[in-house]
């Protein structure tokens, strides 16, 4: 039996488990954390790193990506972890697009964020193509961190500060009560956190199953400027105004989404938009789709990564880039919530992001389970969708 007196043991080492990780040790709780894999090889580390805020759903999910942002920029010098860059630059080439940034700007989410001229966001992304731009949003929330090098710090930051243990290579068989049942024997805890990222069928299938979720597969890739190119921030386009919920939900992108359906429908279908991010090698991380069913797409399209480019090569000047790696991650999925949060007893909690953006949201998320499993009060917001 493995024993240590734990308060919380956390099944899942991906970004929504160590939020959740973290959130414990600082109430004061002694934590394990369980984790199938020898490292996080999940959504956690498969995507761009980039802490967004602008773009989330109005309400509870903005909310979560705004506090979360505020735990990574409280955290990163003393975890280690480089923020490689800051902000967000959002060309709009459509005047659909434009009224889009109008509308937003008009909103609580947009407070703090402002249009900027095409000089502005040059010396912020000098590679951009600025000739057909009709406005610019800048966002000032994002953070960018390397996801690969971030959760393996993150983690070494949890267990030497915090004192969180960590078993790697364990899988959790069952939870029956307070008692764990793993590979290499039992574990009894006061209380357990669930977060099984997009695995549907190991534990609590049955509650699980009851929402109807999907696996979304997405395509991404590595791209090599064929000379130096500096990002200030994160760069989305017009693709993306018509597809982050924040943006997309406004009553002015029904015009942009109705365009872009006629102009780029085959990118449309299959869920393509822009991000590109850079690491502190000068690469770029560009991306992605998104192709929704009950498994994981095992095989990449090339086709997909023709049109990601594509929508990257008009947006940006870097005649000659070239594409160094590509790979393929997947997340669960819900059409009706952003968050799944289930109760299958007193003391354990189901917990799940279900639309891509546990990076984002992670730790807020991980703060919200923590206060609702041990009755906390002292923050007032409650988990919603």
């Amino acid at each position: 039996m493995m024993t240590g007196g734990y308060d919380l043991a956390v099944v899942g080492a991906g970004i929504v488990g160590l939020g959740a990780a973290l959130a414990a040790v600082r109430q004061g709780k002694k934590v394990v954390v369980i984790e199938r894999n020898a490292k996080a090889i999940g959504a956690s580390i498969r995507n761009f790193g980039f802490i967004t805020v602008s773009g989330q759903k109005a309400g509870a999910h903005w909310e979560r990506a705004m506090r979360a942002r505020d735990v990574w920029a409280e955290i990163v010098d003393e975890a280690g972890i480089a923020v490689v860059h800051r902000g967000l630059v959002m060309p709009a080439r459509r005047s659909e697009a434009t009224a889009v940034v109008e509308a937003f700007l008009a909103t609580s989410m947009g407070e703090k964020c402002r249009q900027i001229t095409k000089a502005e966001a040059c010396e912020i992304v000098p590679s951009l193509r600025l000739g057909d731009v009709q406005s610019v949003l800048y966002s000032p929330h994002e953070l960018r961190v390397e996801s690969s090098e971030a959760l393996p710090k993150l983690a070494a930051w949890l267990e030497a500060r915090h004192k969180v243990d960590f078993h790697w290579n364990t899988a959790v068989r069952s939870i029956d009560g307070t008692r764990i049942e793993t590979s290499h024997g039992p574990i009894e805890v006061e209380a357990v956190v669930v977060c099984p990222g997009d695995d549907f069928s190991t534990l609590f299938p049955d509650v699980i199953g009851k929402h109807a979720l999907t696996i979304c597969t997405l395509q991404m890739l590595r791209v090599a400027p064929n000379r130096a190119s500096r990002f200030g921030a994160a760069v989305m386009s017009d693709m993306s105004f018509a597809r982050y919920e924040g943006f997309s939900a406004l009553p002015e992108a029904e015009a942009l989404g109705r365009r872009l359906d006629n102009e780029e429908a085959e990118s449309r279908a299959a869920g393509i938009h822009l991000i590109a991010v850079q690491s502190a090698d000068g690469s770029l991380v560009v991306g992605d789709s998104h192709v929704y069913g009950n498994a994981q797409q095992p095989f990449a399209s090339d086709r997909f990564d023709q049109l990601i480019l594509d929508e990257f090569d008009r947006v940006f000047d870097l005649p000659e880039r070239h594409v160094v790696n590509r790979w393929i991650g997947t997340y669960a999925s819900s059409k009706e919530r952003t968050v799944l949060v289930e109760r299958p007893a007193d003391h354990i909690r189901l917990v799940m992001v279900t639309g891509g953006t546990g990076a984002s949201t992670g730790f807020a998320l991980g703060e919200q389970v923590i206060d609702d499993l041990y009755g906390s009060t002292s923050r007032s917001w409650e988990i919603g969708q």
